[in-house]
């Protein structure tokens, strides 16, 4: 009776171990399927990596303060654009809207969609630089030779020149590379990329 007694606690422990083998397992996998919503959502609240905000309207007290942003563009190598800023930089009061602008033009025989990706340096002003409206929300769709006109509204949050970690911040460079999206139309032959 005492080895039957011993038996059950024995199984009764195994069952417990095994269940809970299962639930570490269980969350480990859930974990490894919301990090990337999950890396996306901080890097979006902290403006972490340089992640930029998105606003619907400047504030409506601008500063007297100014910062200096440059423009940077670059084209992934799968994709037949040329992109470029039409402005190098501008110097802009804080909390003020701005309006630079952007040129693409589809260098290649087809239709080709892309999409960009953004983000800004020195990567702690990130959660300080905020976009009103962007190319870069959509993707786009350009015909052959097609060249258009790509407007970027922003503003430099005031609370900039506040945060002491950011005190040091005279320049802000906001960089887009565009790449192929992955719903890009696809030419005869697969032959989309190429010009001419």
């Amino acid at each position: 009776m005492a080895d039957q007694t011993q038996t059950e606690k024995t199984k009764t422990q195994n069952r417990r171990v095994l269940l809970s083998c299962v639930a570490v397992v269980g969350g480990m996998v859930g974990l490894a399927y919301a990090s990337v919503p999950l890396y996306k959502l901080f890097c979006q609240v902290t403006g972490f990596g340089g992640t930029t905000q998105v606003a619907h309207e400047a504030p409506v007290d601008v500063s007297e303060k100014t910062i200096k942003i440059r423009f940077n563009a670059d084209v992934n190598s799968g994709l037949h654009w040329q992109f470029k800023p039409d402005q190098r930089e501008m110097t802009v009061k804080l909390g003020q809207d701005n309006l630079a602008h952007y040129t693409a033009e589809n260098m290649s025989v087809h239709p080709i969609t892309g999409q960009a990706v953004y983000n800004v340096t020195p990567l702690k002003a990130g959660q300080y630089f905020s976009k009103i409206a962007c190319f870069c929300f959509d993707e786009q769709t350009l015909e052959p030779g097609q060249r258009v006109d790509m407007p970027v509204s922003f503003y430099v949050d005031p609370a900039i020149a506040e945060d002491i970690n950011t005190q040091d911040v005279k320049t802000i460079t906001l960089s887009y590379t565009f790449y192929k999206a992955e719903s890009s139309v696809e030419a005869p032959g697969g032959n989309e990329d190429q010009g001419g």
